[in-house]
């Protein structure tokens, strides 16, 4: 099994914090997480099983997230406005767009002087990871866009659990109303197939409270979010092979917008999870693996790598 490394470099003007798993010269792979979200959240199952496949996993934070830079100068988001614009088809003004979440990813590439790699991202991670097939396919091996979206407008929303959970605050900034909060909201995101142990949330919840505790970094990076509106002509533009994962059970970014994405990136192939909803957690980790495995291997060979 091999340690995980953890470092930190400066690319695109920002300080990235990144975690490192598996051989120095493995099949380089970075993974991207979703909104607010940190890159400790990755289950370590996931990241043992990637490494033991000899995959070079990075795991960078984004902006905004974990230990990466923080956009606090920007102030906290209206979100709420932000909403009411693109509801009125009116552009969204943004501290910082997906453009340049994905071009923290290349600085990130060039500072370890990776010239190119596979990338997978989750949710907003996968909408990054679009936005740098797209854009820079030449540092792009391969596309892995995992329960994310195109952002056509006009597909299905969450269910009004997800978007009620999504939104909440906590009742407080202290660490167990935190805690609690993320627990609560965090059942209506579970799938019926692929649960984790409510012990393992909490481990990870109370682990990511005490390393970076950031509530307005979310408000700023949904406007990223918004602010990119529909990306559907800029995945007719990938040319990098693309896999697709979506779970059958999606309640936050339901499972038409997955197939609305493999349907406009050319010769993308869709995987649907039964059972699984809107979470990366042990139980679907195997199958996410084997997935990531099986994609990169036929890139692979098929460059005769």
């Amino acid at each position: 099994m091999y340690a995980a490394r953890m470092a930190r470099v400066r690319a695109n003007g920002i300080e990235i914090d990144y975690g490192e798993h598996g051989p120095a010269g493995g099949r380089p792979l970075v993974l991207l997480r979703g909104i607010t979200t940190q890159r400790i959240a990755w289950p370590d199952v996931l990241l043992d099983d990637l490494a033991a496949r000899g995959f070079r996993v990075l795991t960078p934070d984004n902006r905004d997230a974990g230990l990466t830079t923080a956009f606090d100068e920007a102030g906290p988001a209206d979100v709420d406005a932000a909403f009411a614009r693109v509801a009125r088809g009116e552009p969204v003004d943004a501290p910082y767009t997906l453009e340049d979440m994905a071009l923290d990813v290349v600085g990130l590439l060039d500072a370890l002087g990776i010239a190119a790699s596979h990338v997978a991202g989750m949710s907003m991670g996968g909408m990054i990871a679009q936005v740098l097939a797209a854009r820079h396919p030449e540092r792009t091996l391969s596309l892995c866009s995992i329960m994310s979206s195109s952002g056509r407008p006009g597909l299905p929303g969450p269910t009004p659990e997800a978007a009620e959970a999504l939104i909440a605050r906590p009742r407080s900034h202290a660490r167990e109303d935190v805690v609690e909060h993320n627990l609560r909201s965090n059942r209506a995101f579970e799938g019926s197939r692929h649960r984790a142990d409510p012990a393992w949330h909490r481990a990870l919840f109370e682990a990511s409270y005490d390393r970076s505790y950031r509530p307005d970094g979310f408000g700023r990076q949904a406007l990223a979010v918004l602010a990119s509106g529909s990306r559907v002509e800029l995945l007719t533009t990938i040319r990098v092979p693309t896999l697709v994962v979506h779970g059958s059970e999606d309640a936050l970014i339901p499972l038409e917008a997955g197939r609305d994405t493999a349907k406009h990136v050319p010769g993308a192939e869709l995987l649907v999870v039964p059972g699984m909803g809107h979470q990366v957690v042990p139980s679907n980790s195997p199958v996410l693996a084997e997935a990531l495995d099986a994609h990169a291997r036929r890139v692979e060979e098929g460059a005769g790598r």
